[in-house]
């Protein structure tokens, strides 16, 4: 069932799983402020029972990053170019900035679990897409960069929390100041993918992992997802409360006796 198809974004769902297309091949998935709003949009139309949420991008690359246009003087036809933004005050530029971030924000919903699978390039609004989703499945071919300090900016798309979380702070400050290519081998190594394999396996490889997921019972995945996305932020013995809290709660559950 295709709930959504517009601005080089398309929303399928098939049951408990949700697959979120982007669909402009020939720009290599170039992303345009109208795509943020589809995306935003497609987390809003998701059925409740949706388990997991599959990103991919159409044709060979995942995702180019920003498309080049948005850069120019007169931008994209009928939005603010990038000069109005700045010309903005400081309260309307923030939030057109938070506008955008809508479209990166719910992949990480406790209620489900989200799959990035990458092939070919992840650059920079890409590179930042990918690491929106909870998990990251790729094709051999895949190369992630963040290329913003080389056009004067800095990852605003959500992207440097759940990096300096997977990698840590020298190398994410490494990757983002140096706009190198990190590589599918190395993206494992260092824990930024979950899994790497040849890119004819890639759609194989995300739909067995959707499965193994989706296998577990869905309260348990949900209460186990909001801990581990909290440990970081919460001392020893107030993780140790927070998983007395949740097991407490599956086991009423389990009894019957909840709420």
């Amino acid at each position: 069932m295709t709930l959504l198809d517009k601005d080089g974004v398309r929303l399928a769902v098939d049951g408990a799983v949700a697959t979120v297309t982007l669909a402009r091949p020939d720009k290599r998935n170039a992303q345009t402020f109208a795509m943020w709003r589809a995306l935003a949009e497609a987390g809003s139309l998701l059925p409740g029972d949706v388990r997991v949420a599959v990103l991919r991008g159409e044709g060979p690359s995942f995702s180019a990053g920003l498309d080049r246009q948005a850069l120019t003087p007169e931008g994209f036809e009928g939005e603010p170019s990038f000069v109005d933004l700045a010309r903005g005050s400081d309260a309307e530029l923030d939030a057109a900035i938070a506008g955008y971030q809508e479209a990166f924000t719910w992949w990480r919903r406790n209620d489900l679990v989200s799959i990035a699978a990458v092939q070919g390039h992840a650059v920079g609004a890409g590179f930042q897409l990918a690491l929106a989703c909870d998990l990251r499945v790729c094709a051999d071919d895949a190369r992630f960069a963040m290329r913003e300090t080389s056009l004067g900016l800095v990852p605003d798309l959500t992207g440097t929390h759940p990096l300096v979380s997977l990698v840590g702070y020298a190398r994410a400050l490494e990757i983002c100041a140096t706009g190198r290519f990190v590589h599918a081998e190395e993206a494992e190594r260092i824990g930024l993918a979950n899994l790497v394999v040849p890119a004819a396996e890639l759609e194989d490889a995300t739909a067995d992992l959707t499965a193994a997921l989706i296998a577990a019972p869905r309260d348990a995945v949900v209460e186990t997802k909001a801990l581990l996305r909290g440990a970081a932020e919460r001392t020893y013995d107030e993780q140790r409360a927070a998983e007395r809290a949740a097991q407490a709660r599956r086991l009423r559950d389990l009894a019957g006796l909840g709420e």
